[in-house]
């Protein structure tokens, strides 16, 4: 035999398990239960439970709410671009957009949205779009094409 205190913990634990398991059941199974938001529900309580936590102290994590130097302490400051460095940047895309091969940026583009679609490793088609000059935007287009947009389930 074991302790009997380390058999009721995990007697609690199976106990909770059980709960938790007919409780997704009864919502129709797991599939139900993602689609109706629950383990979003469930992972955001958790991490605002743990945050709270967290800054009232009562758990502790070093470098973060323990033993934090002055320096830690700072906070970061945010970038700040000017709006000359602003057009600039779009200038010098402009330029590069007129002195490409658009016939080479369209067909490396053309192979990605291929690769994607074939689930084909994309990594040197995307080496191809930007060694081409495609831009970020452009190879971003193409893959939201393939795969769509992520949108979170807005969870109240």
């Amino acid at each position: 035999g074991g302790s009997y205190y380390v058999e009721s913990l995990t007697n609690r634990i199976e106990r909770e398990v059980r709960e938790y398991l007919e409780k997704i059941e009864e919502m129709g199974g797991a599939l139900a239960a993602i689609e109706n938001g629950y383990f979003q529900k469930e992972i955001h309580r958790s991490a605002y439970e743990y945050q709270k936590a967290v800054e009232s102290g009562a758990i502790s994590v070093l470098g973060v709410n323990r033993f934090v130097t002055e320096k830690e302490m700072k906070k970061l400051s945010t970038l700040k671009v000017s709006p000359g460095a602003v057009r600039r940047q779009i200038a010098r895309l402009k330029k590069i957009r007129r002195k490409r091969n658009g016939a080479k940026v369209k067909a490396a583009l053309t192979k990605l949205q291929k690769a994607a679609q074939d689930s084909a490793n994309l990594m040197q088609p995307i080496l191809n779009c930007v060694k081409a000059y495609a831009t970020i935007g452009e190879i971003s287009d193409v893959l939201r094409e393939v795969y769509g947009e992520y949108k979170e389930t807005k969870i109240i």
